[in-house]
């Protein structure tokens, strides 16, 4: 059976704007392949290991052909399990906010936990990365309050969208689907924004 998980980043609940189009989004979908698995990873709900230094010493340690011990090993086990639960989906809808210019600390902390070598990469001292998530698709629902394309620098810049995006295709997923919602906090137009993002994220879906 097919399975689409939703990867979210909010913490903002009913007021979250990201999470209000991944539910259009995810509605559509229902609808439109109802014998898909439909499963949501919210990065909030205290799941997500951290990654720290007994997790860092055990990847270099696999990086060397060696097999993490003690602290190490449970450490890595757990990265091990989060990236399980990732990999084991074939689609991925990610609901984004922006953070500070780029994305909130448990997205990057995700993508820490999980890239992981053999599994997330491959690497040849020769040849480079290669990406092993290949024969997946995602679509990004990427929302900012005050940055938008084509605004002064004033109001922000993006290294939301091509960290993300940049993540994707570096590990394999190549078929990638955005949906924007940047109104602004100042724009006068916001509903129509709005409305926008969730038709597109309604079409999107029927299609993804």
């Amino acid at each position: 059976m097919t399975t689409l998980l939703h990867i979210s980043a909010s913490p903002r609940g009913e007021a979250s704007e990201s999470l209000s189009i991944a539910r259009t989004f995810l509605d559509a979908y229902r609808a439109s392949h109802p014998d898909h698995r439909i499963e949501t990873f919210d990065l909030w709900d205290g799941t997500l290991p951290p990654f720290g230094p007994d997790a860092a010493a055990a990847k270099m340690a696999v990086f060397a052909g060696e097999r993490p011990t003690g602290a190490q090993a449970r450490a890595w086990d757990a990265a091990i399990s989060t990236f399980d639960r990732f990999a084991a989906a074939d689609a991925y809808l990610f609901s984004v906010p922006m953070w500070n210019a780029g994305v909130p600390y448990v997205l990057k902390q995700l993508i820490d936990v999980v890239s992981q070598p053999g599994r997330v990469f491959a690497f040849d001292p020769e040849r480079g990365y290669t990406g092993l998530l290949t024969g997946r698709k995602a679509a990004v629902v990427y929302t900012s309050a005050v940055y938008g394309d084509g605004r002064d620098p004033a109001f922000g810049a993006d290294f939301q969208r091509p960290f993300l995006n940049g993540w994707l295709r570096w590990a394999g997923i190549t078929d990638l689907t955005e949906i924007e919602f940047r109104p602004n906090l100042a724009t006068p137009h916001a509903d129509e924004l709005r409305r926008q993002a969730h038709e597109s994220a309604a079409k999107a879906a029927e299609s993804f």
